[in-house]
């Protein structure tokens, strides 16, 4: 690959050769183009790209670091004979600038933009599914006659308008069809929604001529020019049924009419929305009476006619889901957290098989589903997770990152994660106004920024994985756009992982939620000092399996850990590990618990009556507490570190108790506390007296001969136990 680097007119202190020997100690980096620092790359110099642009052939890449003039030179390689199509030869982007060549420490920089330059060099992640929408243009209306009426205007004959009005005057001209009723229900996404609506009035607007002999008969004056009777007003003369015999359009005995119909886009012009979620599904838009949100809906709507697909950001597996098992429900942290209502539970089908499969679990509907990732963070097994980019290539990212910065000497690394969409232009406004105004610090020189789909989409494993590879602080960029849950599962996030890194001993703060209103606030914020890091990074490779990640970065942490707790307690709230308290004078070991646990932390023991957990494997789903029917089981947060962590990942046993013998052979069989309990609960039961009642105490075998060889009456000879 060739890097093209400029100074942008002599106003970053670029060192080349520091950077070139940056990057020829990365693994996998290349130091071609390295050896020249432009200065006027997108004018004077602007043949230096075309050169480069035609040496990198098909299928090698060229990497600019500059985003301003992105635009220029895409169109510049276009029209520059010789170069490879884009197509077979894309041209990649890094900012250098904003990013921290405009800071008041730039000149100790040359660390963050090796490494900027490293990862931008990286291959792009693997490929994921996609998700296919298909729309022919015709879309539903909603709102007040006259604003819906200019709106399908706007919208043009290439799209197929249907009005739902609810008030308002009516156009004369009959161009599309208009409804009036009162939206009960809209579902769905783009190229298919279903809307539902009623209307209780007379006038059937599909009949109704717009003559206006109506409005002209009514003596009440209850029809106007919206063309709905006003039962407040009318008195039942029913001049205008009359005078719309010909056209039909008025039937007062008419019940009221249900009409469901799909559509492929929805423009809401109400001022409450249809939709009142935080990210509505792609196709709906939402303007109420703002002028500039329409004409932005309108130019939207008309470019979404035809096939368009997106990436399928998650990946579930229903086997890891500890939402419901054996008719209870557990952890529902993805279906609260998910702000397009894009999962929700499939506990109609809890305890029951299907399709090879244990029921229950979630379902996830893809094509709502937005990419924010929130649910694969909060998710405690590892049943969701991320797909866009996968844990492997995010991995690799972090890894070179932090690489490059350590080999070209620098220190304290603080990773800024934030959106791409919303988090970007707010760094680059920072860069910006640090160039002009000598009170801002800019972003600072320790600072790497780490761009994501969504701010949201990385959580405690990424996290630590990062300080693990030698980040000293992780922090995330939020914009204020972000869903409340989001807000608040991250925040909890964060308060689990600072409570794990400060209860092994590392000193400072090393995990933020950066809430900047304004540049000179994220200026600011910037700024903190460093904390303590590892004293030498890790290699390990992320994992698919998010628990995996987690051990591996815990694993690490503890080995260079200062002064680690036997158990760290953690926040109820979020906290993926923890032990399990069970009341030994309430559990009978009826081990329901145990067939309910999804990641089979709680097992049995086949030679004894005993309760057996292994506290690695818990991810504090509550389901063992909400099955348990002597709520005997309650949660403890924490991670237990006591013989340097590997206490916790052999099996203990939480609760043992003497077996009952049988009555008839003496062969043992459930547990004294157990056999004791339900003969006291049955004890008034008709069914369940004289001999019935001893057999409750026999094994399976001797009930089966008792009732066979004694039917009637059963005389019970005690043996001794």
């Amino acid at each position: 690959m060739k890097t093209l680097i400029c100074d942008c007119n002599r106003t970053m202190p670029l060192d080349a050769p520091a950077l070139s020997q940056a990057l020829a100690a990365t693994p996998g980096a290349s130091t071609d183009g390295l050896e020249h620092v432009h200065s006027l790359l997108c004018r004077r110099e602007a043949g230096a790209f075309q050169r480069a642009a035609i040496a990198t052939g098909a299928g090698d890449d060229l990497l600019v670091a500059c985003t301003q003039e992105r635009p220029l030179f895409l169109e510049l390689a276009q029209q520059t004979e010789g170069a490879a199509a884009l197509d077979e030869r894309p041209i990649r982007f890094v900012n250098i600038r904003e990013s921290g060549g405009w800071s008041r420490d730039a000149r100790h920089a040359t660390p963050k933009i090796a490494a900027l330059l490293a990862a931008a060099q990286l291959p792009p992640p693997e490929p994921v599914a996609t998700v296919g929408y298909r729309s022919s243009g015709r879309c539903l209306v909603i709102g007040p006659a006259e604003a819906a009426e200019r709106a399908a205007l706007l919208l043009g004959s290439q799209m197929e308008a249907t009005l739902l009005v609810d008030g308002g005057h009516i156009a004369q001209n009959h161009d599309r069809p208009v409804h009036h009723g009162r939206l009960t229900r809209l579902a769905g996404w783009l190229g298919r929604f279903e809307a539902e609506w009623e209307s209780t009035n007379p006038i059937d607007l599909d009949l109704c001529t717009r003559c206006n002999a109506c409005v002209e008969a009514c003596p009440e004056g209850a029809i106007g020019l919206g063309y709905q009777v006003d039962m407040d007003r009318c008195r039942s003369h029913r001049d205008c049924v009359r005078v719309c015999d010909a056209a039909g359009a008025i039937d007062f005995t008419r019940p009221p009419q249900v009409v469901r119909e799909h559509f492929d886009l929805v423009l809401d012009l109400q001022a409450a929305p249809a939709l009142g979620m935080h990210q509505p599904p792609q196709g709906y838009f939402r303007t109420g009476g703002d002028g500039t949100a329409l004409m932005e809906a309108v130019l939207a709507l008309r470019e979404m006619t035809g096939e368009f697909e997106k990436p399928r950001f998650f990946r579930y597996e229903q086997r890891l889901c500890a939402h419901s098992r054996n008719e209870q429900i557990g952890c529902s942290a993805c279906i609260d957290i998910c702000s397009a209502q894009a999962v929700s539970s499939d506990a109609s089908n809890k305890g029951k098989a299907r399709a090879g499969k244990a029921g229950g679990g979630i379902v996830v509907e893809p094509h709502l589903c937005v990419g924010c990732g929130a649910c694969t963070t909060v998710c405690p097994s590892g049943a969701l997770s991320y797909a866009y980019p996968g844990m492997a290539d995010q991995g690799r990212r972090l890894r070179t990152l932090l690489g490059a910065y350590a080999q070209a000497g620098g220190r304290d690394a603080a990773l800024l994660l934030h959106g791409e969409e919303a988090g970007t232009p707010r760094i680059e406004a920072l860069g910006r106004a640090a160039r002009l105004d000598r009170t801002l610090n800019g972003v600072p020189a320790r600072v790497l920024p780490v761009p994501l789909w969504h701010p949201a989409s990385a959580g405690l494993d990424l996290w630590l994985a990062a300080i693990a590879y030698g980040a000293s602080q992780v922090w995330v960029l939020l914009t204020g756009d972000e869903a409340p849950p989001y807000r608040q599962a991250l925040a909890e996030q964060v308060a689990v992982g600072q409570a794990l890194l400060s209860g092994m001993g590392y000193a400072g703060e090393h995990l933020r939620l950066i809430e900047a209103a304004d540049t000179r606030a994220l200026d600011a914020a910037l700024r903190a000092p460093p904390a303590q890091g590892v004293a030498r990074p890790a290699a390990f490779a992320l994992q698919a399996d998010k628990r995996g990640t987690l051990e591996l970065a815990l694993e690490h942490l503890l080995a260079s850990a200062p002064a680690p707790a036997e158990a760290i307690a953690l926040p109820a709230a979020g906290s993926p590990f923890g032990s399990l308290q069970v009341d030994p004078d309430r559990c009978t070991l009826c081990l329901a618990c145990v067939g309910a646990c999804p990641p089979r932390a709680l097992g049995d023991n086949p030679e004894r009556p005993q309760l057996l957990f292994t506290e690695k494997q818990c991810v504090q789903c509550g389901l063992c507490a909400s099955t348990c029917p002597e709520d005997a089981i309650t949660l403890e947060p924490r991670l237990w570190l006591a013989d340097a962590g590997r206490a916790r990942k052999a099996p203990r046993v939480l609760n043992e108790m003497a077996p009952f013998h049988c009555v008839r052979c003496a062969k043992p069989f459930g547990t004294l506390l157990a056999i004791e309990r339900m003969v006291s609960k049955l004890a008034g039961h008709a069914a369940f007296q004289g001999a019935a009642a001893e057999r409750l105490k026999m094994c399976g075998d001797c009930r089966v001969i008792d009732l066979h060889t004694r039917p009637d009456e059963v005389r019970i000879q005690q043996l001794p136990r």
